[in-house]
């Protein structure tokens, strides 16, 4: 499948204007950031963020589709996205691009890509020499979990393993949202 990349471009104006946002006023860079959404959603079916690796998998990918989940904190926190891709107004006049701090959680970026994260000093270390149990043991952590989320202050309801960051409605923090458990009986 081959998207034009005008096709890219019109979906993420038509998103920075609905947030409130500009796009990156640098024009090479604003095209390699095109080139970027356009080459993952080709690869992967779906818009990776274009300074991230996408793994494929599009449950372990969720959280960074473009507009990723960290875009919003990361604007209101720095005036632009990780990427630099959208920015708040003052921002975009000064064309002065702050450096951005990953604000995707670690745990993510290792269970994404089946490495382990750094051991801390003063952690206790498993020590089952089992290579059974640390298989098993890596499994469970690599494993998703989806749950049922709603935005008690909207309704906006999502499933997946953890909720947004701040809800797409209505932009409340991810505090607003509430786990919802359901049960599902099948009778004859």
């Amino acid at each position: 499948m081959t998207l034009p990349i005008e096709t890219i471009q019109k979906r993420i104006e038509t998103d920075a204007k609905n947030a409130g946002y500009y796009l990156n006023p640098q024009t090479e860079l604003l095209q390699m950031f095109l080139e970027g959404l356009k080459t993952n959603e080709e690869r992967y079916g779906y818009p990776v963020c274009p300074c991230r690796l996408g793994t494929g998998n599009l449950d372990l990918d969720r959280d960074i589709i473009c507009p990723c989940d960290y875009r919003d904190p990361d604007i209101v926190q720095y005036g632009t996205c990780y990427c630099r891709l959208y920015l708040n107004k003052t921002v975009y006049e000064s064309q002065n691009l702050p450096e951005v701090p990953e604000r995707r959680p670690a745990e993510k970026i290792a269970r994404a890509y089946n490495t382990s994260m750094p051991q801390q000093k003063n952690i206790t270390k498993s020590t089952s020499s089992d290579p059974q149990t640390q298989t098993t043991t890596q499994k469970q952590k690599n494993e998703i979990k989806k749950k049922l989320w709603y935005c008690k202050q909207c309704g906006y309801v999502v499933y997946r393993e953890d909720p947004p960051y701040i809800c797409p409605i209505c932009k409340t923090k991810q505090e607003m949202f509430a786990e919802i458990n359901t049960k599902i009986e099948f009778t004859e």
